[in-house]
């Protein structure tokens, strides 16, 4: 959002339980994050009138939700799928205003990962870049590198469709400050 002009006066950090459940397929999946990491800092917030966005970014090959990579064995996994496909990159923004009043939107990005070869492979794991990274990967580093062609927004495989989380806060009355 700082990049874009909008300073927020706050970042918390929302503690959600991110397992999906059972059979969740990925779309389901990233609204329902980012609508519980809205509600879990409006709690937090106990009654103070407040803009709130949150958002959960979603690496999807098929039905299948690939996990934030927290080790290099994930990670490796990750990148094994996702080498010479197609994916999707679900980005779920939720925004409550200080009224009460919500607003939800997801966006879809195709991303294209070329095929990786071994040494490829090998030299962006050692990088470490992955760590914590939906799907194993960063398109803002080293990974750019993996991807010939994207459909869609940019900054949602960054991690947050910028264009639309403001459209949200604008829809729902947010003015730009003075």
């Amino acid at each position: 959002m700082r990049q874009v002009g909008i300073e927020p006066d706050v970042v918390e950090p929302p503690e959600v339980d991110e397992t999906p459940s059972p059979r969740e397929l990925p779309r389901a999946y990233a609204r329902r994050l980012a609508r519980a990491k809205a509600l879990a800092v409006r709690e937090r917030l106990a009654g103070r009138p407040a803009w709130i966005l949150a958002a959960d970014t979603v690496v999807a090959c098929g039905r299948r939700i690939l996990p934030k990579a927290l080790d290099r064995e994930t990670a490796a996994a990750c990148l094994d799928l996702l080498s010479g496909r197609r994916h999707r990159v679900l980005g779920g923004v939720c925004v409550l205003a200080p009224d009460g009043r919500s607003g939800e939107r997801l966006v879809t990005t195709i991303v294209k990962m070329k095929r990786l070869s071994a040494e490829e492979r090998a030299r962006y794991l050692d990088s470490e870049e992955w760590h914590g990274k939906a799907g194993g990967y960063a398109i803002q580093g080293r990974a750019a590198l993996f991807v010939p062609a994207i459909n869609g927004s940019y900054a949602n495989v960054v991690g947050l469709p910028v264009c639309e989380a403001v459209a949200l806060l604008q829809g729902l009355g947010w003015r730009w400050p003075r």
